[in-house]
C-alpha cells in the first residue's frame, strides 16, 4: 500500500505527519527541535528515509540535522560519535554547519544594502535544501547572504558553488523584505547538470554545467519598484516550480505577478490572467498535469493575507491565464493567515494530493487535486515549509 510522509517545518520546531493513501487520518510526531526555528526539510528522491533539516537560530546559529530512519532520530553529520554536538556557549561545532564563501574562486566582495550602499556578504542561514535526484549523500543548500553550497558527503561538508554569487551583477543584488536568500532550488529531472535558483531580490539564475556557472534568467520581468524595471538583475522572485515530465517549462510567482516560461526562463510572460491579486510566495504543479498549477493569491505587498479575509487557492489547467478559485473546505470569512514561498507541497499519488501550511499553524491537504480540502494539523507553531513524499 502507498502511503505519504509530509514534512513541516515550523517556527518553533519540525513536525512529521504520515498517512496511508487515502489520507484521511495522520499521524502526527514532533516537535523535533522544539523551539528552534526550522526553514525547510527535504527527502532524498534515492532513499525516502533520508531526509534532511536546516535548523537555525538567532542565537546559536546554524544547524544541520540529518535523519537516516524518516525522521524518527537525528544527528548532525560530521560529527564524532559520543562527542558533544555544541559548545559550552550552546554554538553548533560540527563540519555540517560550517558554511565558508569560496574566496579563492570568486573574490568576497560587496552587495547592495536597503539604503543603497554597498554591504559586505555575511552568512546568516539556510533557507532551503534540495538532495540530488541520484544520489543520498549529495544535497545543495541555499544561504542567506544569497549563495549555494554543495555537500556530497551527506551533509558532513559544504563548499560554495561561487559562480552564482561570483557573477559580474552580483553587487547589485540587495536584499528583499525578508534578506537576500537562495530560496529556491530545482534540479531538471532530464539533465542534473542543469539547476535553477531564485534569489529576494536578485531575480531567477540558471545553471547547465552543474553549478560552474550561472546566467540570469529574468527577460521579460517587469518590476515598477526598482530604477530600472526591466533590468537584467534586481528583480524580488518568490518561488519557480517545474514539472518533471517538461522541466523546459517554467512558473513564476514575482513579488507582483505570475509567470511562464516555455524555453527553460530565456523568456517569461505573464499569466496572472483572472486571478484576484497576483502577489503571493508560493506556485507549484500538479503531478501528472504539467499545465496544471497553484498559487495563493495574498492581498498586498504590505498585507499578507488573503483578500476579504477568504483563504482561497486558485488553480489553471492550461498552464495561466484562465484561473477558478478553489474554496472547498477552506475558511471563507476571519482567516488572516500567510502561506509563505516553501509551504506547498504535491504528492505523487494517482489522486494527486496538494498540500499548504499556513502562518497560522494550519495544514491543509486535498485529496483530489485541489477540489476539496481539509485541515489535517492545526495549532502549529507559524509554518515556514511545507515537503511531501511518496511512499510506495
Amino acid at each position: 500500500m502507498s502511503g505519504v510522509r509530509v514534512l513541516a517545518g515550523t517556527r518553533k520546531g519540525a513536525f512529521i505527519l504520515t498517512s496511508d493513501e487515502k489520507r484521511e487520518k495522520w499521524n502526527v510526531s514532533g516537535p523535533h527541535f522544539a523551539g528552534w526555528e526550522i526553514y525547510h526539510l527535504k527527502g532524498s528522491a534515492v532513499d525516502p528515509n533520508r531526509i534532511y533539516c536546516s535548523q537555525s537560530s538567532g542565537w546559536f546559529g546554524q544547524i544541520i540535522q540529518r535523519s537516516d530512519d524518516g525522521g524518527k532520530t537525528w544527528f548532525q553529520p560530521g560529527t564524532p560519535a559520543g562527542e558533544p554536538t555544541t559548545t559550552p556557549e550552546g554554538m553548533p561545532k560540527a563540519e555540517s554547519n560550517k558554511f565558508a564563501y569560496d574566496t579563492t574562486a570568486a573574490p568576497l566582495t560587496t552587495h547592495q544594502w536597503y539604503d543603497g550602499t554597498q554591504h559586505p556578504w555575511e552568512f546568516k542561514r539556510v533557507w532551503h535544501l534540495e538532495p540530488s535526484l541520484s544520489d543520498p549523500d549529495t544535497v545543495y543548500a541555499g544561504v542567506e547572504d544569497a549563495a549555494i553550497f554543495r555537500s556530497t558527503d551527506g551533509g558532513k561538508s559544504w563548499q560554495e558553488l561561487s559562480g552564482l554569487r561570483g557573477h559580474g551583477t552580483g553587487p547589485h543584488w540587495a536584499p528583499g523584505a525578508g534578506g537576500m536568500a537562495v530560496h529556491t532550488i530545482l534540479i531538471d529531472p532530464k539533465n542534473e547538470k542543469r539547476m535553477f535558483v531564485a534569489i529576494s531580490a536578485a531575480g531567477a539564475f540558471r545553471t547547465d554545467d552543474g553549478g560552474a556557472s550561472w546566467k540570469p534568467i529574468n527577460r521579460g520581468l517587469c518590476s515598477q519598484h526598482i530604477p530600472d524595471p526591466n533590468a537584467e538583475v534586481g528583480h524580488c522572485v518568490h518561488r519557480i516550480a517545474l514539472h518533471k515530465s517538461n522541466p523546459d517549462v517554467l512558473y513564476m510567482q514575482k513579488h507582483w505577478d505570475v509567470l511562464r516560461s516555455k524555453n527553460s526562463g530565456d523568456q517569461w510572460e505573464e499569466v496572472s490572467g483572472n486571478l484576484p491579486t497576483d502577489f503571493g510566495f508560493c506556485i507549484d504543479v500538479h503531478a501528472h498535469e504539467p499545465e496544471t498549477i497553484y498559487v495563493v493569491p495574498i492581498k498586498s505587498d504590505g498585507e499578507h493575507f488573503p483578500l476579504g479575509g477568504k483563504l482561497q487557492v486558485f488553480r489553471s489547467r492550461t498552464g495561466g491565464n484562465e484561473w477558478e478559485p478553489l474554496t472547498k473546505g477552506l475558511p471563507q470569512e476571519n482567516c488572516y493567515v500567510n502561506v509563505l514561498r516553501d509551504a506547498m507541497a504535491i504528492d505523487q499519488l494517482d489522486s494527486c494530493g496538494v498540500y499548504f501550511g499556513t502562518t497560522g499553524g494550519q495544514i491543509y491537504c486535498s485529496p483530489d487535486g485541489g477540489d476539496n480540502w481539509r485541515s489535517i494539523v492545526h495549532d502549529l507553531p507559524a509554518v515556514c515549509s511545507v515537503e511531501v513524499q511518496t511512499l510506495i
